[in-house]
């Protein structure tokens, strides 16, 4: 997965946008108010940070070499993943699913809501 197909991926979630609330160097993406992926477009190797259940952060750390605690994040409930071929897409695509959902479960029912309404008025 490249950068582009990270970003794509992303964005065709639910509700879904990305933002730079940092600096201009941090994009993240958000879903309502909330953050969901995070990762720096500055740097040579593609990183991304993702909200994980922390037993399953702990598995995935421990099955993945490229996964590693949250940089500069809550290191229970977030991973670093180096997107560097050592996993596969789906498997990204999984985790960048964990953590969508996770943030999505986690927003003012109002936002979900609003999200839920929007995507059906497409």
């Amino acid at each position: 997965m490249n950068f582009q197909e990270l970003k794509k991926y992303c964005l065709n979630k639910k509700g879904a946008y990305e933002d730079f609330p940092f600096d201009n160097e941090t994009l993240v993406f958000k879903v309502g108010s909330k953050m969901f992926v995070l990762t720096n477009i500055n740097e040579k190797e593609l990183k991304v940070n993702l909200k994980c259940d922390p037993l399953m952060a702990e598995d995935f750390r421990r099955e993945y070499k490229a996964i590693k605690p949250g940089y500069h994040m809550n290191k229970v409930h977030w991973n670093t993943v180096e997107i560097d071929g050592s996993i596969d897409d789906e498997t990204i695509k999984m985790l960048i699913d964990i953590s969508y959902d996770l943030v999505f479960k986690g927003l003012k029912r109002t936002e979900k809501e609003e999200i839920l309404y929007l995507n059906r008025n497409k």
